[in-house]
């Protein structure tokens, strides 16, 4: 009986130590997946807060480009260099807007939709007006002044995209659209 105890006791001393491991390794396993998720969740939000940033330097860029462009149609100044910066400006748009679309969610991908269709339109009425062939609502003042509508939409995508990344709501954007003063 006692060497049969003895033998049973090892048996069942190597039991419970494989169950223990067993299960110290299904926690290590849950420990490093759970890391391994945060981890991912970090490394897409850095995505998503570069590809934000992008989209912001681009808009602000593109934006004063094609009012300055706007100022020089009025001042009938147009050069082909003040063309190609509006191009290189609209381009460099289109590129980060493309990178933006793979990583936005989908609240900040309407508003960045809805920003692009603006600017594209924005800048076709301001080439109609340059080449000499404005629509009917297409005077400069009239151009002009959509510049107020681009700006509220500006800091409404801006609110999107600091609440797709956390980011608590403050007071203001910046001090208004002050660039609707005459340009360069």
């Amino acid at each position: 009986m006692g060497v049969t105890g003895t033998l049973i006791a090892s048996v069942l001393s190597q039991r419970l130590t494989a169950r223990v491991q067993v299960e110290q390794f299904a926690r290590q396993q849950q420990v490093a997946e759970a890391q391994w998720l945060r981890e991912q969740r970090v490394a897409e939000l850095d995505r998503r807060r570069e590809g934000y940033m992008n989209v912001n330097a681009a808009l602000r860029r593109y934006r004063t480009h094609l009012l300055n462009f706007l100022w020089t149609v009025h001042k009938d100044a147009v050069t082909e260099e003040a063309r190609e910066v509006v191009e290189e400006a609209r381009r460099d748009h289109h590129s980060v807007m493309a990178e933006a679309q793979m990583v936005a969610s989908a609240g900040v991908l309407a508003e960045l939709n809805d920003m692009t269709r603006t600017l594209s339109e924005t800048y076709r009425r301001i080439m109609c007006l340059q080449e000499g062939r404005p629509d009917p609502d297409g005077s400069f003042d009239e151009i002009r002044t959509d510049f107020a509508r681009i700006w509220d939409q500006w800091e409404r995508l801006l609110g999107a995209m600091r609440a797709d990344l956390g980011v608590a709501d403050v007071a203001g954007v910046a001090d208004g659209p002050a660039e609707l003063a005459p340009g360069p």
